[in-house]
């Protein structure tokens, strides 16, 4: 076996994970918030990610003046779901919460693409999609330069928020709320702030994962799709771990890569779309709670 080509694809994977993770991260806030997974993270993806595009070209704005306007546009959203969501639900069970998250997905979805159209558009990074020249030199390794960059920025801001959350006021007021409402309500930690600041904080890391993704794939529909590889990395490292997103991250991108590139050509190719999902569903079975999730315990 090659090991300059096998370090290349499981360094590509690596970078790829941070990436997953990242998007997994915003997952993780908003189930550790309010209990229950969020199916419009895939739409929040999609619709900052076009929304900060239409609004570069409409108004003729550089992209980092547009980035500014659109995170504005995503607390506003962040707002609206708190109010209009999850307040007239608190106490209600996980499934209709989980219903309301799908009705919110199909909304944002159906509302961009009513703003902006429906076609896909450009995006320019200003990131050159080229091999790094040293490992390329010294190693014979070829790493893209974007697939660096973007998994650095990715992993400071997984880092940085998973510090917020462990070790701060919020991160505490965050880790009651999920514990139980009532309880966090009974000792003056306010719900609802504490909501918009999670949707918040997820609707930033959407952005910045459209952002991304859109820059390699084109700011489409199908950003959704990509965000959902989120969720073979969340039943991996737990619903509600912070460290579990980080580390299902770089197994689902290192593996998916490796078995495309090993595994494919006797499969007959394709198997990166869905090899995670099917490494999930065998994980599932040996530890449905994911290697840093916390056992449930139903007493009936």
């Amino acid at each position: 076996m090659d090991i300059s080509f096998f370090l290349e694809v499981l360094i590509g994977g690596l970078l790829a994970g941070i990436m997953y993770a990242m998007v997994a991260l915003g997952f993780v806030l908003i189930y550790k918030a309010s209990g229950v997974f969020n199916f419009a993270q895939g739409a929040m993806v999609f619709f900052a990610a076009i929304t900060c595009v239409g609004i570069s070209d409409k108004f003729g704005l550089s992209l980092w003046f547009a980035v500014p306007l659109t995170m504005g546009v995503m607390v506003v959203l962040a707002i609206g779901t708190e109010k209009l969501v999850l307040r007239p639900l608190v106490n209600q069970s996980e499934i209709t919460l989980f219903m309301a998250t799908i009705g919110l997905a199909f909304f944002l979805e159906g509302l961009a693409q009513m703003i902006w159209g429906p076609r896909a558009r450009h995006l320019d990074l200003g990131i050159e999609d080229v091999p790094i020249a040293y490992l390329m030199d010294s190693f014979n390794i070829m790493v893209s330069q974007f697939d660096v960059i973007a998994a650095g920025i990715c992993g400071v801001l997984v880092v940085v928020l998973a510090l917020v959350f462990s070790k701060t006021k919020v991160g505490r007021a965050l880790r009651a709320v999920a514990d139980d409402h009532q309880a966090a309500l009974a000792v003056g930690i306010p719900l609802q702030k504490i909501w918009v600041i999670v949707w918040t904080v997820a609707g930033f890391l959407a952005l910045v994962a459209g952002l991304l993704w859109g820059a390699r794939n084109g700011v489409q529909f199908a950003l959704t799709f990509v965000a959902l590889k989120a969720l073979p990395v969340l039943i991996l490292g737990g619903f509600t771990s912070v460290p579990g997103a980080i580390v299902g991250g770089l197994i689902i991108g290192a593996s998916e890569k490796l078995a495309e590139v090993y595994v494919g050509p006797l499969v007959g190719g394709g198997i990166e779309s869905w090899f995670p999902y099917v490494l999930a569903m065998l994980f599932l079975l040996a530890r449905p709670e994911g290697l840093f999730g916390e056992k449930i315990i139903r007493r009936v």
